[in-house]
């Protein structure tokens, strides 16, 4: 027996908590599904704080993260079904990602790679 749904309306996402190993997706009936990040390669190669923005689509139908431009649907997660993202499409992502990630400018008081940091003063008393 199939089901549909419409048969499953708790099948909702409520939490979404993301570590460098998995997914991991809390549904409003209390199931937990925890999925290896490696299934989503734009979440795999995000920082935590890009991984940490999310929210729900869909009335929890589904997650999104904005800064990834990656969606993930609870049917899908329900199905094992991993990223259907081509190879091509990731490559072409990832390059613009580098290309922006290398554009970006340094904050302030930023050296080079293996610059020392200015010594501190030091406080007598």
């Amino acid at each position: 027996m199939s089901t549909s749904r419409s048969e499953s309306p708790s099948a909702r996402a409520v939490v979404v908590k993301v570590s460098r190993q998995a997914l991991a997706v809390d549904l409003a009936d209390g199931r937990t599904l925890v999925v290896p990040l490696t299934w989503f390669p734009r979440l795999l190669h995000g920082t935590p704080t890009e991984r940490s923005h999310w929210r729900l689509i869909g009335g929890g139908e589904g997650v999104h993260w904005p800064d990834l431009d990656e969606d993930i649907s609870v049917e899908g997660l329900l199905a094992g079904l991993p990223s259907s993202e081509s190879q091509t499409s990731l490559r072409r992502w990832l390059a613009h990602r580098n290309e922006r990630q290398t554009r970006l400018p340094r904050p302030t008081g930023a050296g080079k790679v293996g610059d020392k940091a200015p010594a501190k003063p030091i406080k007598h008393e």
